[in-house]
C-alpha cells in the first residue's frame, strides 16, 4: 500500500468569471495546458452559485459582466458565511484606471491585471496565488 504523502495531488481548482466566451476559451486553454482544473461563469451571479456548490481554489474575475459585476459579485462573495469568501481572487478587466484598481482592493481582490494578458502573466499570476508548484 502507497503511503498518503505518495498520492497525486488534486489540481488546482479554478474558476474564470467572464462574459466573453473567447476571453474564457483563452484563459481556459492555457491554464488546462498548465494541468489546472478550470470550470467557468459568464456573470457574477453565476460564479456565486457555483463557488456556494463546488470547491474552487482561485477566482479570475472579469469586472464588466451583465447581471452582476465582478466588484459586486466579490464585494458580496467576501461578505458570505461560506468558506468561498476567502477565496484568493485576480480580476483581469480592461479597466485601467487608479480608481478601479482601488474599487478591486476594497472589493476583495487579491491581484489586479489590465487586458490584454500574456500567456506567461495569466499562468505565473494564478500560480503564485493558487499556491501551486511551478
Amino acid at each position: 500500500m502507497t503511503p498518503i504523502e505518495d498520492a497525486p495531488a488534486a489540481p488546482v481548482r479554478i474558476l474564470i468569471v467572464d462574459d466573453s466566451s473567447l476571453v474564457r476559451l483563452y484563459y481556459r486553454g492555457i491554464l488546462e495546458q498548465a494541468g489546472f482544473s478550470v470550470d467557468q461563469a459568464m456573470n457574477g451571479v453565476e460564479a456565486m452559485e457555483k463557488v456556494l456548490a463546488q470547491p474552487f481554489d482561485l477566482l479570475v474575475v472579469d469586472v464588466n459582466m451583465p447581471k452582476m459585476d465582478g466588484f459586486s459579485f466579490l464585494r458580496q462573495l467576501r461578505q458570505s458565511a461560506s468558506d468561498a469568501a476567502v477565496l484568493p481572487a485576480l480580476v483581469i478587466t480592461t479597466e485601467a484606471g487608479r480608481e478601479d484598481m482601488r474599487e478591486a482592493r476594497a472589493a476583495g481582490a487579491n491581484f489586479y491585471l489590465v487586458k490584454p494578458v500574456s500567456e506567461a502573466d495569466l499562468h505565473d499570476y494564478v500560480t503564485v496565488l493558487a499556491g501551486a508548484p511551478r
